[in-house]
């Protein structure tokens, strides 16, 4: 699975829309069998860009899923997830793993405990 998950990832970051930055980012998570692909959007207003990770949780969680089990990310150069990502990740998987990818071969593993390891969590409800 990993290696079809980081084919989604380069594929969607061709489609990212970053004409202010001219970087391209892809995000393909794997939930329960599932895949769900994201790319930046950036906006002439910088803060309201989507980050690509931020949008493959949202297609996620559109189709009902709630647990990321894998997410590779595809930049040039590689990259990790900004700090907002890191958390939105943390909420649906600490444990996952984190594929980040370029279109050049360079492959780096970690996890999203790795990358966020004192994660903001609230208290469980009962």
């Amino acid at each position: 699975m990993k290696p079809r998950l980081v084919s989604e990832a380069l594929a969607v970051r061709q489609r990212a829309y970053a004409p202010y930055s001219r970087f391209l980012v892809g995000a393909a998570i794997l939930s329960n069998g599932q895949v769900f692909v994201g790319c930046n959007v950036e906006n002439a207003s910088f803060g309201l860009t989507c980050c690509a990770e931020q949008m493959a949780v949202g297609a996620m969680v559109a189709a009902g899923q709630r647990r990321i089990d894998l997410i590779a990310i595809a930049a040039d150069p590689l990259a990790t997830p900004c700090g907002a990502c890191r958390q939105i990740l943390a909420e649906f998987g600490l444990e996952a793993l984190v594929i980040l990818v370029d279109p050049h071969g360079h492959c780096q593993e970690t996890t999203v405990r790795e990358l966020l390891p004192q994660a903001f969590q609230l208290p469980l409800k009962p």
